[in-house]
C-alpha cells in the first residue's frame, strides 16, 4: 500500500467516523467467507456500513479526530469496523445474534455518541431499543390519551341517546 493509498484509507475512516453516531470493533478471526458475506448483508439491511482496515490505519485516523482513546488497546489483530447513523443498537444485535450462532466474530468494544462500552456490555447493547421501537412507543404512548378521550365522547354521546330514546319510549307509552 502505497502513501496515496494510506492517505486515502485515512480519509475514508476519518468520514465514515464523523458520520456516525456509533462505532463498533469486532474480531472476526475464523470467520469464513460465506460468513462474512451472509453477515455484511444483514448489517446492509440494517443501513450499516462494515469494513476492515489496517489497525494502524484505523489507529491513526481515530488519534487524528480524538475521543476514542479506549479503542487503541483493541487494535490488534483481525479487526472489523461497523459504522452506523441513527439505529446505534442494530450492529450490537446482529453481532450478539451472529456470535451465538457460529461462535465467532466477538465484540471488542464501540463507542455511542461519545461513551465507550466495552465487550462485556453486548447484552445491555443488544437489549436496548431501535429508533423505530421508540417511535412506536412514543406514538403509542401520544394515541392512547387521544382514543381515550374519544372514548369518553362517545360514551357521553351513547349516554345521551339512551336518555332521549328512554323519553321518546316513556311519551309514546
Amino acid at each position: 500500500m502505497n502513501k496515496n493509498q494510506k492517505v486515502e484509507s485515512v480519509a475514508e475512516i476519518t468520514s465514515l467516523v464523523e458520520k456516525s453516531t456509533a462505532v463498533y470493533l469486532v474480531d472476526y478471526s475464523g470467520v469464513n467467507v460465506s460468513d462474512i458475506t451472509q453477515l455484511r448483508r444483514e448489517f446492509l439491511e440494517e443501513g450499516i456500513t462494515y469494513k476492515v482496515f489496517k489497525n494502524s490505519l484505523l489507529k491513526r485516523a481515530l488519534n487524528d479526530i480524538g475521543g476514542y482513546d479506549s479503542f487503541d488497546p483493541l487494535l490488534i489483530g483481525m479487526t472489523g469496523v461497523a459504522f452506523t447513523g441513527e439505529n446505534f443498537a442494530a450492529p450490537a444485535k446482529i453481532i450478539k445474534k451472529f456470535s451465538k450462532e457460529k461462535n465467532k466474530f466477538t465484540l471488542k468494544g464501540c463507542y455511542i455518541e461519545s461513551q465507550f462500552y466495552v465487550a462485556e456490555q453486548l447484552d445491555v447493547l443488544a437489549s436496548m431499543p431501535t429508533k423505530e421501537e421508540v417511535m412506536a412507543s412514543i406514538v403509542g404512548s401520544i394515541a392512547a390519551p387521544a382514543s381515550g378521550i374519544v372514548g369518553a365522547i362517545n360514551a357521553v354521546i351513547r349516554d345521551v341517546v339512551g336518555v332521549i330514546d328512554a323519553i321518546s319510549k316513556k311519551e309514546a307509552a
